[in-house]
């Protein structure tokens, strides 16, 4: 597409001015009218966050994301450039500070080059829209970083103090006409956030006690932890009443929508040389970590457990897998609970303790008990229907069973000789044919007898042996 290069080629387009909130709802209206996905990627939100951000947009608010972390609040921060045009025209001066609006320029440097040129001497070039998005982590962010300060050099090189060219614009006056985030805002100091009420009341800056009233078009979004954002004395009361849109946001609402999510999101190909096929109640045992974990009076609920702690465990668990059937030459490869003994090296330092509830324990130990309590609410869910006496019945008195990561899935099948018709009924799982998915079988069938008292169990060097008294 050829854009118009001077302002009178663009007068001549036709093109019309709109503030950022009113592109954003036009483009918004289109997008809802198409029935067209509106945001690609984000799972679990349809009835809830969704419909909230949709009449944010429409109602043309500054938003507040309020989540614990790793609920997208970025991603969707992120995400709402879609809504912009592809590209807008902006003034292509000397010395110009802001992407200006041709027709409405509103630094000093703008309004003069408009001023001094004619219509076909006037330069205009286009920002896209991908670049019309800036965000800043607020711990550590400093006044000048996203509002402004005094530059030195300029007042070196004679420019007086008292003008508007003796300033070095943050990131806010330079993202005009653009969206700004600002992450984890209780944690912002309170000067900033004096300059955020400005810029949200009046659409003004201040520097230095040098009061520049410029009319900043922008959409500022803000997310933030709860038990921060609620916290007394973290965000400032005028910054709160100001922000027109708080967004709850939460995790996934059942255990098959956190599959789901963990899957999209993990990004491995289970295909290839040495392909995976993971059993539906591994999928299952590994997302139920994640939601003991979130249960557990262990764990410091202020702080939450990100997704990423299921996406780093779900990776985990096929590397372990795909490792064994390289070493072992087994195709496919199938993950088994003892992959679970490597979740340590991507859980430890995702899991916040409770100090009050934790007594002392580790985290290792916290992890060992929400795996434990995993197995055991999947495995009870299995069984449900099913006597344990008949899924039990061919282990026979004083039989012991060794299990491992690195152990052939024929070990299991010389130790298990016929396998249960109800297994096939109860798993899903064709365990009666595929040796590999018949050890993936066995290893929850006894993790989850253990984790009933069922059985007993021992730990040596790595392998665990299960033992029917």
């Amino acid at each position: 597409m050829e854009y118009p290069t001077t302002l009178s080629e663009l007068q001549e387009s036709g093109w019309q001015s709109k503030t950022v909130k009113q592109e954003i709802r036009d483009n918004f209206l289109a997008a809802l009218g198409r029935d067209d996905e509106l945001f690609p990627g984000v799972i679990g939100y349809e009835d809830t966050v969704i419909p909230e951000i949709s009449i944010a947009l429409l109602a043309g608010h500054d938003m507040l994301f309020l989540g614990e972390k790793g609920q997208a609040k970025s991603r969707i921060m992120r995400s709402l450039t879609r809504f912009l045009d592809p590209a807008i025209p902006y003034l292509d001066g000397p010395n110009i500070p802001v992407h200006e609006d041709p027709y409405h320029p509103i630094s000093a440097a703008g309004k003069k080059y408009v001023a001094e040129n004619s219509p076909e001497q006037v330069k205009i070039a286009w920002w896209p829209r991908e670049e019309r998005y800036a965000e800043r982590l607020a711990p550590g962010t400093k006044f000048a970083d996203v509002i402004g300060e005094i530059d030195p050099a300029k007042l070196i090189g004679g420019v007086s103090m008292s003008t508007e060219d003796a300033l070095h614009f943050g990131l806010i006056p330079r993202m005009h006409r653009g969206l700004f985030a600002m992450n984890e805002l209780p944690e912002l100091d309170e000067l900033v956030q004096v300059g955020l009420f400005n810029i949200l009341e009046e659409r003004d800056v201040q520097i230095r006690g040098y009061p520049i009233r410029f009319d900043l078009d922008l959409m500022i979004l803000f997310s933030a932890n709860p038990a921060t954002y609620n916290r007394s004395g973290k965000v400032i009361p005028q910054l709160k009443d100001r922000i027109g849109a708080l967004i709850q946001t939460h995790y996934p609402r059942d255990r098959d929508m956190g599959i789901q999510m963990v899957e999209q999101e993990a990004g491995i190909d289970l295909d290839g040389e040495y392909p995976v096929v993971i059993p539906y109640f591994m999928r299952e045992i590994l997302e139920q970590i994640t939601v003991q974990a979130r249960r557990s009076k262990f764990v410091d609920h202020d702080s939450g457990v990100s997704a990423r702690f299921s996406i780093a465990n779900y990776r985990t668990m096929v590397a372990s897998a795909r490792r064994r059937a390289v070493m072992l030459n087994e195709k496919p490869a199938v993950p088994r609970i003892s992959d679970l003994g490597h979740l340590y090296a991507s859980s430890l330092g995702k899991l916040e303790l409770d100090l009050m509830g934790s007594h002392q324990m580790s985290e290792k130990q916290v992890l060992d008990a929400v795996i434990a309590e995993a197995v055991r609410t999947v495995f009870e869910e299995y069984v449900e229907g099913h006597s344990l006496a008949e899924i039990g019945e061919i282990f026979s008195k004083g039989v012991k069973i060794e299990v491992g990561d690195l152990l052939p899935s024929s070990h299991y099948a010389e130790r298990l000789q016929r396998v249960p018709p109800v297994w096939d009924r109860a798993f899903e799982v064709n365990a009666a044919e595929d040796p590999a998915m018949r050890a993936s079988c066995v290893e929850f069938v006894l993790a989850g007898l253990y984790a009933m008292d069922q059985i007993s169990r021992s730990q040596h060097h790595g392998r665990i042996t299960y033992e029917f008294e």
